[in-house]
């Protein structure tokens, strides 16, 4: 009777806990937005300076987000393979099983850059940090792979997540043709992390207060570096030819490595 008690009042303190969380990340972008970033702007007046600070803010915002839930006991979580991200000019593709994904690999890895919802863009809390930090936005229409492009190529990370949206329950992924066009037309090897959390928990359609039975254990995992030609078998020249082939034969690549690694 006593442990069940315990559990019980464990599971109490971490709804009250990730409600604590959620509105602290609130209010911290707004913070940002209305104090931190405006005080960059008259501080730094050259814009890809200014960039280059507000995504370091941001992601040692999100690591001390990250290290709060930690301590809260809401989320435990291991990293392997971190080394590889310490580099420029990286395509990163991640799955994406929960709500808080994003927050995990930013607080993690320097020069990141994202592509983002347009909705954020207009959301008081996040529009000031999305913008200081010169984010893409998914409204940019035929500009948005050659944006990404340059963004890696400037030696930004390009941090994205093929499936557009949270894994469903069921587990199936499927990948849109995004980030398959933005490694074939750029020539980018793919940095593949893997992101598995149990017991699950902020999955697609569920509530924050669904929170599990015991704390949630995230565990990252880079892997090796993933080439277009060996993925598709073809050279990378070839590809131009035939650009669109190409990237849906990498889209079933990458989804198939996925699954099987998931």
């Amino acid at each position: 009777m006593f442990e069940q008690a315990a559990k019980r009042l464990n599971r109490y303190w971490r709804v009250a806990a990730t409600g604590l969380s959620f509105a602290v990340f609130g209010l911290g972008g707004l913070a940002l937005r209305l104090v931190v970033f405006p005080l960059l702007d008259l501080a730094v007046r050259d814009r890809e300076r200014r960039v280059l600070l507000a995504r370091r803010v941001i992601r040692l915002a999100f690591r001390g987000f990250v290290e709060m839930m930690r301590a809260l006991g809401v989320i435990r979580y291991e990293i392997t393979g971190l080394e590889r991200l310490d580099r420029k000019g990286l395509l990163i593709l991640a799955n994406h099983p929960t709500l808080i994904d994003t927050v995990l690999l930013m607080a993690f890895v320097r020069h990141a850059d994202c592509i983002v919802k347009n909705a954020l863009w207009r959301n008081p809390f996040t529009r000031g940090p999305i913008r200081a930090a010169g984010y893409i936005s998914n409204e940019q229409g035929p500009d948005l792979i050659d944006d990404c492009i340059a963004s890696i190529r400037g030696g930004g990370n390009l941090i994205i997540f093929p499936e557009g949206t949270r894994t469903p329950a069921d587990g199936n992924m499927a990948f849109k043709r995004g980030a398959a066009n933005v490694a074939v037309r750029g020539d980018c090897p793919i940095t593949p992390v893997h992101i598995r959390c149990t017991p699950g928990t902020l999955g697609k359609g569920e509530k924050w207060w669904d929170v599990p039975e015991t704390a949630a254990h995230f565990r990252i995992q880079i892997g090796q570096d993933i080439q277009v030609g060996h993925a598709i078998g073809a050279d990378v020249p070839a590809c131009a030819d035939n650009p669109t082939l190409a990237a849906r034969q990498l889209t079933t690549y990458l989804q198939q490595y996925f699954m099987k690694e998931s």
